[in-house]
């Protein structure tokens, strides 16, 4: 059980944003987001995104940094990636 996180590079509303991904399950990845103190909304049906604000908090409880390209791979792999379109689960 692993959570990953990607450079914050993304670039949204004046700010630079992480991906937050599990390689578990969705529950995983909720529970370590609420422990971090990112908000439900900030949940996108497989992810959550993280000012660069966040980026070493998260890396401090665990996560572990890997490239955006590495990130969308174990995402995939885990079966848990919700392309749009399709439902995600809400926390």
């Amino acid at each position: 059980m692993t959570l990953y996180i990607d450079p914050p590079t993304w670039p949204g509303h004046g700010r630079l944003w992480s991906h937050l991904i599990s390689d578990v399950s969705f529950a995983e990845l909720h529970a370590f987001a609420a422990e971090l103190g990112a908000p439900p909304r900030a949940f996108d049906r497989d992810h959550y995104d993280l000012p660069a604000t966040r980026y070493a908090d998260a890396v401090r409880l665990g996560a572990v940094a890997v490239s955006s390209r590495e990130l969308v791979r174990l995402l995939t792999a885990t079966g848990l990636r919700r392309p749009k379109g399709r439902p995600a689960p809400r926390p």
